[in-house]
């Protein structure tokens, strides 16, 4: 069962990265928890999938890069690097996930990050906007 969990959280990454929410939306249940730790929770699919909007409204592209992932029953963890694109703007920076599936659907998804590395990821971001050669890609670990 965890391999089947594993693989529910990585097609619904594999979703966000495509833009393709209608594929997203299928892996949540009805009642899902969103959350980026701290800001306040979303509750339930629609308000998962409004947030999920502006990403799609306000960004080019999203890349998650998961270095680890573990599974214990329907726990899913994942320790990845995720990158928010809008045009030549792009920052990456650090991300844990911990994500609960039943019955194929993630009822629980919560999302870990240092507030300072998003902020740095930011400025280097609009620092390879404006500096020569200044990519702001980073190396895969």
């Amino acid at each position: 069962m965890s391999d089947e969990n594993t693989k529910v959280v990585e097609n619904f990454l594999a979703a966000l990265e495509a833009f393709d929410l209608a594929a997203a939306e299928r892996l949540l249940a009805p009642g899902v928890l969103y959350q980026n730790v701290p800001l306040p929770p979303a509750r339930g699919r629609a308000a998962t999938m409004r947030q999920l909007k502006l990403m799609t409204r306000y960004l080019t592209g999203f890349e998650a890069v998961t270095h680890d992932i573990a599974a214990n029953g329907d726990t899913v963890l994942t320790s990845r690097t995720d990158a928010l694109v809008r045009g030549g703007f792009r920052a990456e920076f650090w991300v844990a996930g911990t994500f609960r599936v039943r019955e194929g659907r993630i009822v629980l998804w919560r999302d870990y990050f240092d507030w300072t590395t998003f902020a740095l990821a930011g400025l280097k971001g609009l620092a390879g906007l404006v500096l020569p050669g200044g990519s702001t890609r980073s190396a895969r670990v």
